[in-house]
């Protein structure tokens, strides 16, 4: 490929951005507002901004070894009690199920007995594991993780601030990041998904992948020196874009492919997919359009 052939792509997204960088913030802003919008009805309607599983709310969670025919005593469970959770864990290789995980808000008293009828057998240590988790153990544990997820927030600002110095660029990196977080969350509300604290966990882990591209945006954008604003910016998206897309082709087909693995684990891995799509979004549209208005505005070329 020629240099002239490289050339091309540059000025063709010079082109197109100059002229649209104000109306494609309005895209990912309108997604937010709904996002907002949503996770404030959600609050209304259910006293917190997710739904949590047994981990966060207290419960039973028991593991039946081997493969138990579930159909056959899931809906007289369930009449008893409504919030049961039964899922089935399946060899990776052979898709052979090896397990079934019960989980449900009563104690260990109240469900194992009724188990024990319906299965036709005793439970053991040799064939199932029992654990119980109080609902205060549950529910300091979850505000804990909350105050974490706050704080890492928090810090990531300071960071920002300390690294650029400047408003505009600074605020627009921790507006991107929030946004990286308010989408995805929205979204499995939306889809009725249970967070348990591995998925809080994702949302922690977000804020670090959805600040990489930020600052690699703005530091080629502000302090990279040679070319103009629009090559930089340019340079950037495509470098920024194969980092996103090479952790979703790591992140996608994982979800998929860990059936036989509990559901926290497919829930982080859904959790960061969700994130990154988002992080696209909010970094290359949201965070770029600022970062090419403020550099206009300042005469950076």
């Amino acid at each position: 490929m020629t240099e002239e052939q490289q050339i091309i792509p540059e000025r063709k997204f010079e082109k197109f951005y100059n002229n649209n960088h104000k109306k494609i913030l309005i895209i990912p802003i309108i997604i937010l507002i709904i996002s907002l919008g949503y996770l404030v009805y959600f609050y209304s309607q259910t006293g917190d901004i997710i739904l949590k599983d047994s981990s966060l709310t207290g419960g039973t969670t028991i593991t039946l070894i081997g493969d138990i025919d579930s159909e056959v005593f899931e809906s007289s469970l369930k009449s008893q009690f409504s919030d049961l959770n039964i899922r089935k864990i399946t060899d990776l290789r052979t898709g052979k199920p090896i397990s079934t995980i019960i989980e449900t808000s009563a104690t260990p008293e109240e469900i194992k007995p009724v188990l024990e009828k319906n299965l036709g057998y005793e439970l053991t240590q040799e064939n199932s594991s029992i654990e119980f988790t109080g609902p205060s153990l549950s529910n300091s544990f979850y505000k804990q993780l909350m105050v974490a997820l706050l704080i890492s927030f928090i810090l990531m600002s300071f960071v920002v601030f300390f690294l650029f110095r400047t408003f505009i660029p600074s605020i627009a990196v921790i507006f991107s990041v929030f946004s990286d977080i308010v989408m995805p969350l929205a979204l499995v509300d939306f889809l009725g998904i249970e967070i348990s604290a591995a998925g809080i966990a994702a949302f922690l882990m977000l804020i670090g992948y959805s600040v990489d591209t930020d600052i690699l945006l703005t530091t080629r954008a502000i302090r990279k020196k040679g070319g103009t604003i629009n090559s930089r910016l340019y340079g950037a998206f495509k470098t920024g874009v194969f980092m996103t897309s090479t952790a979703l082709i790591a992140v996608i087909p994982a979800f998929f492919i860990v059936s036989s693995l509990p559901d926290s684990f497919r829930q982080i891995f859904l959790i960061l997919a969700l994130g990154l799509f988002a992080d696209l979004i909010n970094t290359w549209m949201t965070n770029m359009s600022i970062i090419k208005w403020y550099c206009e505005k300042r005469r950076i070329e």
